[in-house]
């Protein structure tokens, strides 16, 4: 197993502290997706007070509302719960049997604290676009380094084609962009900009406004970015931007999981894992437009890409070129498998 000789107790950790990194970045889109991102105006308390008050006077401006500043106080709670984790991780790293984590959990370490700050400037700066995509990049990049730390030290890796290994890095990285245009639809709450499918407003090439959606720094609107502050031409820019990622990365993926599917053992699964997870994650993005984005679909849209990027995260690691190995050795186990 790649895991094998890893302690079990540090390996428990690190699997508990990935599902809860899931758990913490679901509920950050839940969050956002229903309008409670200010549901407690100040941090890291809200309304100054570890938790929701039944009524307050602070802050009238921003009338409480128990629903929405319960939801943020759950999602800090997570995130504080998970800190704890990774901290844990960092300890346990220092002992000589774990010293090929170190640079992870500290890197692990570093970003969480930093993702911290990210929360308290969502608040501070009022949900400010660059600010939200950030701390949802944040999380998915804790996803991935946990699950690094997760499957290390690793063993018995696919022998595969120089092109196969490629391809994987290609998509991973296009993956991420698309996660960060996604991100950016979220923040600019761009995602009903573009309500029906295929088309885009009844059109195929819809009126935009590209230079001001990729503006890192839109003017503020009633002193905060809640609800979005671009024009219509410039969400629908937004938007469309990302349905042409979604086409490119279906795309990509599509033909690293063919690629892979043709080939034997392993490695086809592989194959037919990523296949499946990219058409699914595509197919639920066009049910969230026929469905009128409902909430819960839209969460599971932001599931969807998470569990994308880890299985490109994972089938990354797990693939080595055969560059140098003899591949028609009868004691390769890929003998006639594929490129």
């Amino acid at each position: 197993m790649p895991f094998a000789t890893a302690p079990k107790t540090f390996r428990r950790t690190a699997g508990a502290a990935l599902l809860l990194t899931l758990c913490v970045a679901m509920l950050g889109a839940y969050v956002r997706l229903s309008d409670a991102g200010l549901g407690c105006p100040d941090w890291p308390g809200c309304y100054g007070k570890a938790l929701v008050p039944n009524t307050t006077s602070l802050y009238p401006e921003r009338p409480l509302v128990h629903h929405k500043a319960w939801k943020e106080m759950v999602h800090r709670y997570a995130a504080g719960t998970l800190g704890l984790l990774l901290l844990g991780l960092f300890v346990m790293a220092r002992k000589p049997v774990l010293a090929y984590a170190r640079g992870h959990t500290t890197a692990l370490l570093l970003l969480v604290i930093f993702q911290s700050l990210l929360g308290m400037w969502t608040v501070t700066l009022q949900l400010h676009p660059l600010v939200v995509m950030g701390h949802l990049i944040g999380g998915f990049a804790v996803a991935a380094l946990l699950l690094m730390v997760w499957l290390e030290p690793r063993t018995n890796r696919l022998q595969v084609g120089r092109g196969t290994v490629a391809t994987a890095r290609i998509a991973l990285v296009v993956v991420v962009m698309q996660i960060m245009l996604g991100g950016w639809t979220s923040a600019h709450y761009a995602a009903a900009s573009c309500p029906d499918f295929p088309t885009c407003q009844g059109e195929w090439w819809p009126q935009m406004n590209l230079a001001e959606a990729l503006w890192p720094a839109p003017p503020p609107a009633a002193g905060d970015y809640e609800g979005g502050t671009l024009a219509g031409e410039s969400r629908t820019a937004i938007h469309f931007m990302h349905r042409l990622g979604a086409v490119l990365t279906l795309l990509i993926v599509g033909g690293l999981a063919w690629r892979m599917a043709r080939m034997a053992g392993m490695a086809r699964a592989w194959g037919v894992w990523l296949g499946t997870v990219a058409v699914l994650q595509f197919a639920v993005g066009v049910a969230n437009i026929w469905l009128m984005f409902p909430v819960g679909m839209a969460v599971a849209h932001n599931g969807g890409a998470a569990l994308l990027l880890l299985s490109l995260v994972a089938a990354n690691l797990q693939l080595k070129s055969t560059t140098g190995v003899n591949c028609h050795s009868s004691s390769s186990p890929w003998r006639g498998q594929g490129p």
